[in-house]
């Protein structure tokens, strides 16, 4: 009886143990998408001091070439389109990794991977472009506030691409694991995030430059 007694116990306390650990692992996934936010808003300020910077400097263009002389709308729709459908195809991945469907995660992974790497293609074509008409970052205070806005964007997509390699191989080895999830769910919130800085430098810098 004492044995019954003792397993019975023994069976309980691995209960609570388990309970226990499923509820520390889900407050540690919490704590760490809600980090992942704290350093969004420090990136906000980031963007912010370049769009300001920008802001100030778009008109001093030292006599030379201005925004409408330089952008063309039509490339850089082609552009924004790839990078927003790219957020689209990354909240199927999403649905997928959530519905433990590993296949569909990785595929949808893939598209969301090579329309952010269209958008880095023809943004390294465009600075090239300008770069070879003799309409670098050294010729004025506007160039150089361009260049140093749509860089900064450019380096935060390719860290993206480059993350989402690494998560890529990590869904292929290991699955669809709780930790992998929520890798994945910051790595989604960063890929939204740049396609919202995105609208914002396609409105002010290339709409209201091409004016």
């Amino acid at each position: 009886m004492s044995s019954l007694t003792a397993n019975a116990n023994s069976a309980e306390f691995d209960s609570n143990e388990l309970n226990a650990l499923v509820h520390e692992h889900h407050d540690t996934g919490g704590n760490t998408v809600f980090g992942f936010w704290l350093y969004l808003m420090t990136d906000c300020l980031l963007f912010a001091s370049f769009f300001a910077t920008y802001a100030v400097l778009y008109m001093n263009t030292a006599g030379g070439v201005s925004g409408k002389d330089i952008f063309e709308l039509g490339f850089v729709g082609v552009e924004t389109a790839a990078l927003l459908l790219s957020s689209i195809t990354f909240g199927f991945a999403m649905i997928s990794a959530h519905a433990q469907k590993k296949a569909y995660t990785l595929a949808w992974l893939m598209v969301t991977f090579a329309l952010g790497a269209i958008f880095i293609g023809m943004e390294v074509y465009e600075f090239h472009h300008l770069i070879e008409h003799g309409n670098g970052p050294q010729q004025s205070a506007f160039l150089t506030s361009f260049f140093s806005l749509v860089g900064l964007h450019g380096l935060h997509v390719t860290a993206g691409l480059v993350w989402m390699t690494v998560m890529m191989i990590e869904v292929m080895r290991r699955g669809l694991t709780s930790q992998t999830t929520t890798r994945l769910s910051c790595l989604s919130l960063f890929w939204h995030f740049l396609d919202v800085v995105w609208i914002c430098v396609f409105t002010v810098v290339y709409l209201m430059g091409a004016m």
